[in-house]
């Protein structure tokens, strides 16, 4: 299954400048308890940021792959050149976690949402592409210290 997550503030703002634009630690133990050890799929721009937050240390997934149509070699993840057909030949669960491109086309092919609403606007320059969320239906959903984590699942899935 193809699932998505990612954190948004009341604007859809999504990022800062190739960073988080806030620091909520249930939002970031949330996608860690979400994300660790599972196979996931980034853009180029969010694997670097990620790997000045983890310096030397490995990145906590199972197995990354990383969307750029350069050339590049990654010396721990899998390069995808082609996220189409990287989606038409995937045969393992897999979390999409950004960014905004990945995100816009990895959508079509998601069917479940992790989604974490930030109560509270914040300040940046990356928003999520707006899309009809009554594709998918609500099947969790905690509120805790101003976020609320909701998951959701494509209709007809």
């Amino acid at each position: 299954m193809i699932s998505m997550i990612w954190a948004m503030d009341e604007n859809w703002l999504i990022g800062k400048d190739n960073l988080l634009p806030w620091h909520y630690a249930k939002d970031l133990a949330y996608f860690k308890k979400m994300t660790q050890g599972q196979s996931v799929l980034m853009g180029d721009m969010t694997y670097q940021s990620l790997k000045s937050y983890y310096k030397t240390k490995p990145l906590p997934f199972g197995k990354s792959y990383v969307a750029n149509i350069s050339d590049v070699d990654y010396p721990d993840a899998v390069h995808v050149k082609n996220i189409f057909e990287f989606f038409r030949h995937v045969d393992e669960d897999i979390f999409i976690i950004g960014g905004k491109t990945i995100y816009e086309l990895s959508l079509p092919f998601s069917k479940r949402l992790y989604i974490t609403y930030v109560l509270k606007a914040h300040e940046g320059n990356v928003y999520f592409p707006k899309f009809d969320l009554s594709q998918y239906k609500l099947i969790d959903k905690k509120i805790e210290e101003g976020l609320i984590f909701a998951v959701y699942e494509r209709k007809n899935s």
